[in-house]
């Protein structure tokens, strides 16, 4: 097989396993891996709707550290549009401080936002300790992540 055919070849598939593991939501859920693994570690972290909001630099470091190791920037990019009403239809993120505005303002610096649990989040892992989802071993084999949640509401 000539080289260009073989590298176009496996590209492809890459770039398709890439799509289909990273950038489209689950439909069991409704979530892409990032968001799932936000909040699953602010579950974690008990951050329920309830607790007093925690440092989004905190939730940012424990989910690259844990589970999600591609960089900060995309993390804490990820859980301001979980926070924002006019990016999600209903907020799974209850954010406090400066998450941008429609007008394109960009989102305070991580370390001066907060941020926790939003109710409807609550409901999305009420049940995550009842082995109503599988696990699976984190990118290192240190932990164990969901690999959906077991969203009592549609998403």
């Amino acid at each position: 097989m000539p080289l260009h055919e073989a590298a176009q070849e496996r590209y492809l598939n890459y770039a398709l396993s890439v799509i289909t593991s990273r950038a489209l939501p689950d439909v069991r859920d409704g979530l892409k891996p990032v968001q799932r693994r936000i909040l699953y570690t602010m579950w974690m972290q008990n951050l329920t709707a309830d607790a007093k909001h925690r440092k989004c630099a905190k939730v940012v470091g424990d989910v690259m550290g844990n589970y999600h190791p591609h960089g900060d920037a995309a993390i804490y990019e990820t859980l301001v549009r979980m926070a924002q009403s006019f990016s999600l239809r209903v907020p799974l993120v209850d954010g406090s401080g400066n998450f941008g505005s429609l007008d394109g303002d960009a989102p305070a610096a991580m370390r001066y936002t907060e941020c926790r649990l939003a109710r409807v989040s609550n409901e999305m892992l009420q049940e995550i300790d009842q082995a109503t989802v599988p696990f699976r071993p984190n990118y290192d084999g240190t932990r164990n992540e969901p690999v959906v949640l077991p969203a009592r509401i549609p998403n």
